[in-house]
């Protein structure tokens, strides 16, 4: 069992930037496979971003790549999304999310995932 929080969204202008955070506590950190997911309104939950449990390997959707970067930092059981160059069309609810790395296929997609956070919201106005 793992439980996941989000962190540090909210409301920025186009162009600018933000940073979110997971933080997970349960089971080993070092254990999952994390991903990122958006969902907008009266849309359906996307992929944003993976990263595999050791960091060496990530995937980025391609309406985020160049912009967006995910990272982790194991000591601290804390998942990142770094957002840059954010578009009105970013807003949405974002969503961390993991999974044992031993059963990940793509890591793309949300049923892949067992344990997910509670969201926080980032507002993109243009």
């Amino acid at each position: 069992q793992v439980h996941l929080v989000e962190s540090g969204g909210g409301l920025v202008q186009a162009g600018g930037s933000l940073r979110l955070s997971c933080a997970a506590s349960g089971r080993t950190f070092s254990s999952y496979t994390m991903g990122w997911f958006l969902q907008a309104p009266g849309k359906k939950r996307e992929f944003v971003a993976f990263i595999s449990w050791s960091g060496s390997s990530t995937y980025y959707a391609d309406s985020v790549k160049g912009r967006f970067s995910i990272s982790r930092d194991n000591a601290k059981n804390t998942l990142y999304l770094q957002m840059k160059s954010l578009k009105p069309e970013d807003t949405a609810v974002y969503y961390c999310a993991a999974t044992d790395r031993r059963t990940v296929i793509t890591g793309r997609l949300g049923t892949e995932y067992r344990y997910w956070g509670q969201g926080t919201q980032v507002t993109v106005s243009s």
